[in-house]
């Protein structure tokens, strides 16, 4: 497992070296650096006031959402991430931006742990995450036990319905199973990111866990969290498939002639007072 979890610790260290110095305009850099928020629509529209919160952003990546949680006004935000290239990039945007904020390098699953066994009133976990994790009931516990009582979870990521699919011939084919076990993960190999950077990776092997909505759903009633909402999305923040339209900023949908199928879901769950 820990050649797994080292695997993709390389990959992500490239990917984060590349989208620090992003050209293609997918991070939104400049506005973040200028006091703005990268955060898309469909988060924005859905996170809820932030105002005066203390957050944590778990697998923070390179920390340009960190930021602009801060921006769009909480009180304290932390990003968490296990990549060190990332939270160097990150510490360096915020020296940059003036913006104060905390970045701790650790492991998702070591985060209680790697924060002081602080608590925050929302954990925030965005785009890309928790296909990267083995376990899913893990990361619920982590979840629960860094949020205080009332507490909550805000999660949105791509469908793991959408995962299981791979572009053949101008068609949408099932691919991979809807559940990957723990020691078996599903191994890829890319040889650039997702941007549309030209810069090849050095690192290109990476391993996915695909977890069903109903492990996603249970892992946190498990871990005590009550569910507010469990919404799905036909639209995405990358053309993940070729021939993907854009109809909003960074909003991209299936292509005609496609069937309909959802692309992304968000979860808002909230830890018992």
């Amino acid at each position: 497992m820990n050649n797994y979890i080292e695997t993709n610790r390389l990959n992500w260290d490239d990917r984060a070296a590349l989208h620090a110095t992003d050209t293609t305009g997918s991070y939104r850099i400049a506005k973040v650096l200028a006091g703005g928020s990268s955060l898309h629509a469909l988060e924005a529209s859905e996170i809820g006031d932030v105002a005066a919160k203390d957050i944590v952003h778990l697998q923070c990546h390179i920390g340009l959402d960190t930021l602009s949680l801060k921006h769009l006004g909480a009180a304290s935000v932390t990003g968490l991430d296990f990549s060190p290239v990332a939270i160097a990039a990150g510490r360096e945007f915020a020296a940059s931006a003036g913006t104060e904020v905390t970045f701790v390098e650790a492991s998702v699953y070591d985060a209680a742990a790697a924060l002081g066994h602080r608590t925050y009133d929302i954990v925030f976990v965005t785009w890309g995450a928790i296909h990267w994790l083995p376990d899913i009931f893990r990361w619920a516990k982590v979840v629960s036990t860094l949020l205080r009582p009332g507490g909550r979870l805000y999660l949105l990521d791509g469908h793991p319905q959408m995962f299981q699919h791979e572009a053949v011939g101008g068609r949408l084919s099932l691919a991979h199973g809807w559940r990957t076990p723990h020691d078996a993960p599903l191994l890829f190999e890319e040889t650039h990111t997702y941007t549309g950077d030209e810069r090849s990776l050095t690192h290109r092997r990476m391993y996915e866990w695909f977890h069903p909505l109903g492990n996603i759903v249970n892992a946190l009633l498990k871990a005590g969290m009550a569910l507010d909402f469990l919404n799905e999305h036909e639209i995405l923040t990358w053309p993940h498939y070729p021939d993907m339209v854009e109809t909003g900023e960074d909003q991209f949908e299936l292509g005609p002639g496609l069937p309909r199928m959802p692309l992304s879901f968000s979860v808002g769950a909230r830890k018992a007072v």
